[in-house]
């Protein structure tokens, strides 16, 4: 059995327009917004083999941030293909995984989380919850009943949760 979660990051800024979209820091929305799933995620037991995060700037504050949460820090390795990366690309480091690890935590950026997440689910009430909004911030976990990450195919997996951000704490949403 695989288990993959999915993280998009949360909320960032655009106050400061000289800014590369990759140097884009989370805004305080965002922060608080990390915390809270941090929080969340260790209220559910939720823990990870392996981190694979882009190197964003607002994927390593809300690594940060989430980490103040969830009670420490998360190792985790920075990759910069999934700096908005396609589906593809994310789908091809997931079947590149380390086939001893059970639990895979991605950390990135739409469209690519949200189009990972419905490639690979198999539909359902969450499936479509996803389709309708993948916000910044949110947790999708799937699970495979698999052995080896290169077996993960699409429409294969079981989403078990996805989490907003706004429905753990106030002034979250409900907008993006």
């Amino acid at each position: 059995m695989k288990t993959l979660t999915l993280l998009r990051h949360a909320k960032s800024g655009w106050d400061d327009p000289a800014l590369r979209d990759f140097d884009r820091p989370l805004n305080a929305r965002g922060r608080k917004a990390a915390r809270a799933m941090g929080r969340e995620m260790r209220r559910l037991g939720l823990g990870f083999d392996q981190v694979l995060a882009s190197p964003a700037a607002r994927v390593t504050e809300t690594l940060n941030e989430l980490a103040q949460g969830y009670g420490g820090a998360v190792e985790t390795r920075f990759d910069a293909t999934i700096y908005l990366a396609p589906v593809e690309t994310l789908l091809g480091l997931v079947h590149g995984a380390d086939d001893g690890d059970a639990r895979l935590l991605l950390v990135g950026h739409n469209p690519g989380m949200e189009q990972l997440a419905l490639l690979l689910s198999d539909g359902g009430a969450l499936h479509d919850e996803i389709a309708v909004k993948y916000p910044t911030g949110a947790l999708a976990e799937i699970g495979f009943a698999v052995e080896r990450w290169c077996d993960i195919a699409p429409g294969e997996g079981r989403l078990a949760r996805f989490i907003r951000p706004r429905e753990l704490a106030e002034g979250l949403g409900p907008h993006d």
